[in-house]
């Protein structure tokens, strides 16, 4: 069984099921996925709590290749507005569901071992070969940052793709001392950057587990993060996996995945209306 971890609301929701779409492409055996979620819509009318339809939805879409797969929404509202909703690192040019994971811990339902994604990944390959990959010594894996291991430190991480051993992380209070830092201080990339100045002990893996540029034929999964743009003019380009023709003016890799998105969410829209 591999456990899957996103987070987010209402609005990632489409990003979660091309997400989930490309992974069961891909990878046949069982997979558990757990969505922290919370309701925040008294800071923002954008910031709905996933709800159980979706969650019935992305279900179904899991179990038409493997019945033994599931899909569970865990409400997380309460903790977050215990532990982080103060935060100076709350308000950011990100949501503050970003800042979701650092709650793992404090979770009971999840597993020791879980691979967390963010809703802008689209995977290219069968992730088993990176679940199987051994973390018993270390808080988690995780591929270098495409910018930041030139702007930020040669072993700055992204955090887009964490392979997490929470019961390694409980015992060396990692989250805990990224949520202490994230509540004294303003931080840029603020849970990413807290993660890779505390942690003790992290397996640096191959850039194919999280690529944040170019497709390439080794490519496992693909993050559709902020590009910066050179030539002929600086600018950045920041398509994510929901702009459908975006992503096929880049590439042809994954035009199955987002056909099949755009059919699946017709149907979801056409059961919220009946």
């Amino acid at each position: 069984m591999i456990s899957i971890l996103y987070g987010g609301n209402s609005g990632a929701f489409d990003g979660m099921m091309i997400s989930l779409i490309s992974l069961v492409k891909h990878t046949k055996e069982p997979i558990d996925v757990y969505i922290l979620t919370m309701d925040l819509t008294d800071k923002s009318p954008a910031f709905a709590p996933i709800c159980e339809n979706q969650r019935v939805f992305l279900d179904k879409i899991c179990k038409e290749v493997n019945a033994e797969s599931s899909v569970s929404l865990i409400d997380v509202g309460d903790l977050y507005r215990e532990r982080l909703f103060t935060s100076p690192n709350a308000e950011t040019s990100y949501t503050p569901y970003t800042l979701l994971r650092l709650l793992a811990c404090e979770i009971s339902l999840l597993p020791g071992k879980i691979l967390y994604l963010d809703t802008d990944t689209v995977i290219n390959k069968d992730i088993s070969e990176l679940w199987n990959t051994d973390i018993d010594d270390y808080e988690f894996a995780a591929s270098l940052d495409y910018y930041g291991k030139i702007f930020m430190g040669y072993k700055y991480v992204n955090a887009g793709v964490l392979l997490l051993n929470l019961d390694m992380i409980k015992k060396t209070g990692l989250f805990d001392r990224a949520i202490d830092l994230l509540n004294r201080k303003k931080i840029f990339l603020p849970d990413q950057t807290a993660l890779n100045r505390l942690v003790r002990k992290k397996l640096i893996i191959d850039t194919k587990y999280n690529e944040q540029k170019h497709f390439k034929d080794d490519t496992v999964i693909q993050h559709f993060a902020k590009t910066i743009i050179w030539f002929p003019y600086f600018h950045t380009r920041n398509i994510k996996p929901w702009n459908v023709e975006g992503v096929k003016s880049l590439t042809d890799k994954y035009n199955d995945v987002l056909d099949l998105y755009e059919s699946k969410k017709q149907d979801f829209e056409k059961e919220i209306i009946k």
